[in-house]
């Protein structure tokens, strides 16, 4: 049809379908990082047929990276530890909730699903760390390690940068706290164990659900609630004290688990534990609404009205002293069944475990040396 025999006032129509999950995907879209300079918005002219429904696949990828600089140190007293170290920016677990994902904005990328699919490795990791701890100005103090991003992700399978990173720690006699939700931490159970019987040495294993179908889409390729169960036990009977990390507690999706999670992870060794609610910085907040329209429709608003109580109003709270727990009447509520199952069950606070890590014994490695990748030492 020729071009003027369309009626003047005609506005061409862009149909809109519901959002669709990806299998083994958190996130729904690869929505745009605050940085970038041109806004994009996607629509379905019609075109795509049912078997592209879901867009395109994403696959991962991993890149290495050669970091500046490993230990973070931070001043925030709502978290328990001063310093902490990342082996990997970007996360294939894929938790929709992860706090870590509008890191990625600054690396030009999506906090959507290029957070899940585009891994970057910090391959100088175990030789920036031996560096750090050679100074004559390095202070002892226990390290964090996989706060951010997980250490255990399934590329450390074969990259092993984690475990480089703790036979430094164990050499040098230096205490470190891992947190984790893959049973891949099993693996270094030889040295976890050995550095715990000398005080260096706990791990916290994240618990957001008991329910396996709402885990494999809200943290969907880290492992089952079941199988980190099992973790805890096994870390447990090999001497390592373990806490359980019960964050994020979403409203009306894992919420109602609170208590069970608490004792399951008690029968299974577990004797301290933490929790979080949920929180929706920057990118997050749009990314966790997409995910709850995606598999939680039916709840959503109610969901997040219930942020909002817990969070002035708002559905996200920086201020020191409450980002973490939130405030008002529901705020207090969680906490008050926090309190009352810890007292129940006898699980101590996970932050005390960091104070109860001993600095004393730590052994500085020889100064300007460093360890390759390969066992030998380099001068220069």
């Amino acid at each position: 049809m020729p071009e003027d025999d369309f009626p003047r006032d005609s506005q061409p129509v862009l149909l809109h379908r519901p959002l669709a999950a990806r299998k083994g995907r958190g996130a729904v879209t690869n929505l745009q990082g605050r940085y970038e300079t041109q806004a994009r918005e996607a629509f379905d002219d019609g075109w795509a047929g049912e078997e592209d429904e879901s867009g395109p696949v994403f696959r991962t990828e991993v890149f290495e990276e050669q970091a500046r600089s490993i230990l973070t140190r931070n001043a925030s007293p709502d978290v328990p530890f001063d310093v902490s170290l990342n082996p990997y920016r970007g996360c294939e677990h894929g938790c929709i909730y992860c706090f870590a994902r509008p890191t990625h904005s600054y690396l030009g990328l999506s906090p959507g699903l290029d957070f899940e699919s585009r891994i970057y490795a910090k391959v100088n990791a175990p030789e920036l760390l031996r560096r750090e701890l050679a100074k004559p100005s390095y202070v002892p103090e226990s390290i964090a390690l996989g706060v951010n991003t997980d250490a255990y992700q399934p590329c450390e399978r074969g990259l092993r940068l984690t475990r480089r990173v703790l036979e430094v720690l164990h050499e040098c006699g230096h205490p470190v706290a891992v947190i984790t939700k893959s049973s891949l931490i099993e693996r270094d159970i030889d040295l976890l164990a050995d550095m715990a019987v000398k005080r260096q040495a706990m791990a916290a294993v994240t618990i957001t659900t008991l329910d396996p179908a709402i885990a494999r889409t809200l943290e969907p390729r880290a492992a089952a609630p079941a199988r980190r169960l099992r973790t805890i036990r096994t870390l447990t009977d090999a001497g390592i004290p373990v806490g359980v990390s019960i964050a994020p507690v979403i409203p009306f999706v894992t919420e109602p688990d609170l208590e069970r999670i608490m004792a399951a992870a008690a029968d299974a060794g577990a004797i301290a534990a933490s929790y979080i609610v949920l929180r929706l910085p920057w990118e997050v907040n749009p990314l966790f609404m997409q995910w709850l329209e995606a598999h939680f429709p039916d709840r959503a608003q109610r969901v997040m009205n219930r942020i909002r109580d817990m969070r002035g109003g708002k559905e996200y709270d920086a201020t020191f002293g409450k980002r973490m727990h939130g405030e008002g009447v529901w705020a207090d509520l969680v906490r008050q069944r926090f309190d009352k199952a810890a007292a129940r069950l006898g699980m101590g606070a996970r932050s005390k475990g960091y104070a109860a890590l001993d600095t004393s014994q730590f052994r500085r490695p020889p100064s300007g040396k460093t360890k390759r990748a390969d066992g030998q030492f380099e001068l220069f």
